[in-house]
């Protein structure tokens, strides 16, 4: 299977409970989740609407809310960007591995989660030193 997922949602899964927006935000990122930590999965990486936004009730002709709040997320799937490449498919389980060590501080993550409205909950933020 092959899943698109924005920069910043290769962490945002990995602290995902099951809180979101609606009941389908919910179902579908449960849907991605598992699929991500399934074999024969790849991902590619955007700073673009992606596979979990397209259920998101903030989603707009492809924009995140308002045009301030879609730049302040693309800024966060930037900050991603520029430490992994987005410009290949990845396996998904190494990509994740590969990204548990790139980002495994809160100052790796201050840029892209510190202002997140959901970094109170989110079991990777919490678990983060």
């Amino acid at each position: 299977m092959k899943i698109k997922l924005r920069g910043h949602h290769l962490l945002c899964l990995q602290g995902f409970q099951g809180y979101g927006y609606n009941d389908s935000f919910v179902k579908n990122m449960t849907y991605i989740n598992n699929l991500r930590k399934s074999e024969n999965t790849t991902i590619t990486i955007t700073n673009k609407a992606d596979d979990i936004c397209r259920c998101c009730p903030n989603l707009k002709n492809d924009l995140c809310g308002n045009e301030k709040q879609n730049a302040e997320i693309i800024k966060m799937d930037n900050e991603i960007l520029s430490k992994i490449d987005n410009s290949k498919e990845y396996d998904a389980l190494k990509l994740f591995n590969e990204t548990k060590h790139i980002f495994n501080s809160k100052n790796s993550v201050k840029d892209i989660c510190e202002d997140c409205c959901w970094h109170e909950k989110c079991l990777f933020y919490k678990n983060l030193k």
